[in-house]
């Protein structure tokens, strides 16, 4: 195999912490019908990442077991039935794995050009988040102007989005977060208020917040006893979105507060969603968000950037729950 027919990738050489991740080198992928291969500049780190090495969330059939959801960077080669993109565009995507990588393949409708203003680095942070929570919150969430909105980790990837993005949209935003900076960076967004719950009770703040009435919709990414508590908080009629459960996904529910509050109960993962899927959500963005990026009314909040070799460091940066945003892995 020639220099050329190669890539540099991230593996992960078996589950565990951090240091399994290791510098490899791979075959460069071919782009199939309707793909593009891209050279990547920089691919996101998330949340689900960290489970996959862990051993715990493996690709869904098909993907690339080399760890990464998102990159942005440039169209360098298309394959058979192309889409709209061309060689030498700067495009930010959407994938099902192999982000950690100098090259990867994308479906051409799972793609979006890099915003207007935006460079390289912050598109790379745009697409798991801005997927994640458009589909979640403005989807199956249904939140309108006018409505309150709690987002638990505020100052997470999801967090920091989703407080730009309903605020945008005309939400009264409530965040919380670990510590009294992260609940500044949460103002700093525009979240209307901040809570840290290591020091108040969420509940208490939400209802103080609304008279009492709570919050119309909810995105919760903790699971555990925040599923009680996430009722307690929510309004008549509120509705609750389930993306993740870092604190547990088994968990009892009193079926009597869903019935008596008429709440509404969802959730969704994105990973394995069909290309059509993913597609769908992709249009819906370059619609309603993208012209807000490109007028600067929301952009990515980036924490920090790694050189793609030190992939196992920025792991590390993620499992300590300091960043306030995206962590990036800069690759070329």
């Amino acid at each position: 195999m020639s220099a050329g027919a190669e890539m540099t990738a991230v593996e992960i050489a078996a589950p565990g912490g951090p240091e399994v991740l290791r510098p490899t080198r791979r075959p460069k992928p071919r782009p199939g019908p309707g793909e593009m291969l891209v050279k990547i500049a920089f691919a996101g780190v998330n949340r689900p990442d960290v489970i996959q090495r862990q051993g715990l969330y493996p690709p869904p059939p098909g993907a690339s077991d080399i760890p990464g959801l998102e990159f942005a960077g440039m169209v360098v080669e298309l394959g058979p039935e192309p889409g709209p993109f061309r060689v030498g565009d700067r495009v930010c995507a959407l994938v099902a794995g192999g982000g950690y990588a100098e090259y990867a393949v994308v479906h051409h409708s799972n793609a979006l050009p890099i915003p207007r203003g935006l460079d390289a680095a912050h598109a790379a942070g745009l697409p798991e988040t801005f997927f994640t929570v458009w589909t979640n919150v403005f989807e199956r969430g249904g939140l309108k102007s006018g409505e309150t909105f709690l987002v638990h980790g505020g100052t997470s990837g999801i967090g920091t989005t989703a407080i730009m993005l309903a605020k945008s949209f005309g939400a009264t935003v409530i965040a919380t977060a670990g510590s009294a900076a992260k609940c500044e960076a949460c103002r700093a967004l525009g979240a209307d208020l901040a809570v840290d719950y290591r020091e108040q009770d969420f509940v208490a703040a939400v209802k103080a917040a609304t008279s009492g009435r709570g919050a119309d919709l909810i995105l919760d990414m903790v699971g555990g006893d925040y599923i009680e508590r996430n009722q307690e908080a929510a309004a008549q009629g509120g509705r609750i979105v389930q993306i993740a459960f870092l604190k547990g996904s088994k968990v009892t529910i009193d079926l009597r507060r869903v019935m008596l509050k008429k709440l509404t109960y969802t959730g969704s993962t994105l990973r394995a969603r069909s290309v059509a899927e993913k597609a769908a959500i992709a249009a819906a963005l370059e619609k309603h968000v993208w012209p807000l990026l490109a007028e600067g009314r929301c952009r990515p909040v980036i924490d920090s950037r790694y050189p793609l070799a030190e992939a196992a460091a920025a792991h590390a940066r993620m499992e300590s729950n300091a960043h306030i945003g995206k962590i990036l892995l800069e690759v070329g």
